[in-house]
């Protein structure tokens, strides 16, 4: 069996890992390699504090984390450094008390289904004092140890490394034959998999679908510090957007932010940037003592309901698509990917698909 992979990002880059394993399967990947969010794209991994009634997005979520340690596992039996994932734990900022003590009692209701939270509690300015320097703003926090930090950027190219598949940097429709198979760049394939985030519109749409998937651009400051051991702070998760995460060698982030009228703009905007990094300071007054600072810019897709969606495309036989990850994307791409390559394979996988179904937002023209 052939399969062509449209998009290396978080999605893409899993399937074509898992699919990697299959006997008798060739994979081959496309991307275009602009815009991509899983490349401007540095997260927590941590679904347990999230408010969203949406039961079927935190299930998501919360197996998107667990499913984490399997992936970790996966790659380093095959020999690959997993330092893309790190639990490191978080420190999570609230505006008032009582928000602090209401998430701190949702993260409680859920910890026997989420052992891999770990240690879950208030802490004082004092106690986080004592362990790491320079975090500041309120008198009380809330600490989780099992949250985990993921370098997008890292992720994919590890998985698209160990996968072996080949990558072609070109930007790619399909054509459907008339044996029911694609052609692709030339090539003919028995099966797709379109991973292309906002983008899916667009590919879709030359064939009279309809796609309920909207961009919004997110920016990401990097700092970079000379004397600074960040690989040793937790993630450090403010209210609303700027999260602040430190990564080994130096390396921070801050970000990313949430953009919805700026469509598939690419373009560095030096206010917003401005504005996180304003927004980041107090919490983490050391970042005013980076050596340097670079930025990044991607685009994420959203539905309506800001639930993904997975499964077969609508009327295309053998062609699975996914898209709408928005902001958790890090968190549930992986287990999606993993999950298309499920379907692909007619098996059954940990998510029920009609939990998530691709039909209502995906929607064939017969006008």
């Amino acid at each position: 069996m052939k399969v062509a992979i449209v998009g290396a990002g978080i999605v893409g880059a899993t399937a074509a890992y898992y699919l990697s394993k299959q006997k008798d399967i060739e994979v081959t990947v496309f991307d275009e390699g602009v815009g991509q969010a899983t490349k401007a794209a540095a997260g927590i991994i941590c679904p347990w504090f999230a408010r969203k009634r949406n039961k079927n997005w935190y299930k998501m979520a919360r197996l998107g984390a667990d499913f984490y340690q399997t992936l970790v596992a996966d790659v380093a039996a095959d020999g690959y450094d997993s330092c893309f994932y790190e639990q490191v734990g978080v420190v999570v900022i609230k505006s008032r008390q009582d928000f602090l003590e209401e998430t701190l009692d949702l993260a409680l209701a859920r910890r026997e289904e989420s052992p891999l939270m770990g240690d879950v509690r208030l802490i004082s300015q004092e106690e986080l004092d004592r362990h790491y320097e320079g975090i500041a703003g309120f008198d009380q926090y809330l600490w989780a140890s099992g949250a985990a930090r993921v370098e997008g950027s890292e992720l994919t190219k590890t998985l698209l490394a160990a996968s072996g598949v080949p990558v072609v940097a070109k930007k790619v429709g399909f054509t459907v034959l008339s044996d029911g198979r694609y052609e692709v760049d030339g090539q003919v394939f028995d099966r797709l998999i379109l991973a292309c985030g906002a983008w899916l519109p667009f590919i879709l749409e030359e064939h009279g679908y309809t796609v309920a998937v909207r961009p919004q651009k997110g920016q990401i400051i990097d700092y970079q510090f000379r004397e600074l051991d960040t690989g040793s702070y937790p993630v450090i998760m403010p209210y609303g957007e700027g999260d602040i995460i430190p990564f080994r060698e130096g390396k921070l982030s801050v970000g990313a932010s949430h953009e919805d009228k700026m469509g598939y703009d690419l373009t560095l905007d030096p206010e917003v940037l401005a504005g996180l990094e304003a927004k980041a300071l107090p919490f983490f007054s050391k970042i005013a003592d980076a050596a340097s600072k670079s930025y990044r810019v991607g685009i994420r897709a959203y539905t309506p309901n800001y639930a993904p969606f997975y499964g077969e495309v609508p009327g295309l036989s053998g062609v699975y698509a996914a898209s709408g990850l928005g902001s958790s994307g890090l968190t549930t791409g992986p287990l999606i990917g993993r999950e298309l390559v499920h379907l692909l394979m007619g098996e059954t996988g940990q998510l029920e698909p009609s939990d998530h179904p691709i039909a209502p937002m995906v929607v064939l023209d017969t006008n």
